[in-house]
């Protein structure tokens, strides 16, 4: 069976789960030790040098980052196809993808810096907050039209570019921030969310972030106070805390040491 190092609430892990999901591939779904911490076990550190998930491991096989793992699932496991026919829209949908991951993604991740980890303080966590509405909105406008008059991003049916984006609007939509009332976007998500295999990870990101878990994120909070929880501020999650107002944050969590980046590759 493939095993997939996962974190729940992460949107990476979710597009990867929700493939293998479609596509009826059995799988087990493994959360790495002391993850976040900087300091992982030597298995996981061993299949993802990065130590990043989703990491799969297909018997003696190794695959990391989420859009090449995605690739590799396509590749061995073609039906049903995630990808469209066409190359013209195999490569929109990976465009969307790409902008997803790298945009949108670093916006959520923000918003989550700010009202789970008290980043910000009072001084700048209202504008932090107000630059990430402005920025959510202006994405919902681009996805309505990138969506258009299809039913999936995918076209026809859903696929690669609606397993892109879903994960991304439910995670602003737990900051309130949701695609307008009546448009094409939020039908698009109503009919998304009610598919089996969005609805199971999106189960498995809420009873990880509520419910019995409130104390524990009080507790990683806790940690990340005492440097022992490092949150990574990597590339585009950089890039988006200071271009929103935030160096400060940043110039505080490295002398405080509770963010971190890409460890260095290290072969176990």
């Amino acid at each position: 069976m493939l095993k997939v190092y996962d974190h729940p609430l992460s949107p990476y892990a979710q597009k990867v789960k929700i493939s293998l999901i479609e596509k009826e591939i059995p799988f087990e779904a493994l959360l790495p030790t002391a993850i976040g911490s900087g300091q992982t076990d030597d298995e996981f550190a061993r299949v993802n040098p990065r130590q990043e998930v989703p990491t799969l491991v297909d018997g003696d096989v190794a695959v990391f980052d989420s859009t090449i793992i995605l690739e590799y699932l396509e590749d061995k496991y073609p039906s049903p196809p995630m990808l469209p026919a066409t190359p013209a829209e195999r490569a929109r949908v990976r465009m969307i993808e790409e902008v997803m991951d790298t945009h949108y993604e670093p916006i959520n991740w923000g918003l989550a810096e700010v009202a789970y980890f008290g980043r910000g303080g009072d001084k700048l966590a209202g504008a932090l907050n107000d630059a990430a509405a402005e920025q959510v909105s202006a994405f919902h406008r681009w996805l309505e039209a990138e969506l258009g008059d299809r039913t999936w991003f995918n076209g026809e049916t859903f696929g690669w570019g609606d397993l892109s984006v879903i994960a991304y609007i439910n995670g602003s939509a737990g900051f309130g921030l949701v695609p307008p009332t009546g448009s094409k976007l939020a039908a698009w998500s109503e009919r998304a969310n009610a598919r089996p295999s969005v609805a199971q990870v999106t189960a498995a990101a809420a009873q990880m972030s509520m419910g019995g878990n409130a104390a524990g994120m009080d507790a990683v909070k806790a940690a990340l106070d005492q440097g022992l929880f490092k949150r990574e501020y990597r590339d585009h999650r950089l890039e988006w805390m200071i271009k929103s107002g935030g160096l400060a944050v940043v110039v505080d969590g490295l002398e405080r040491q509770n963010i971190r980046f890409t460890p260095p590759f290290d072969s176990r």
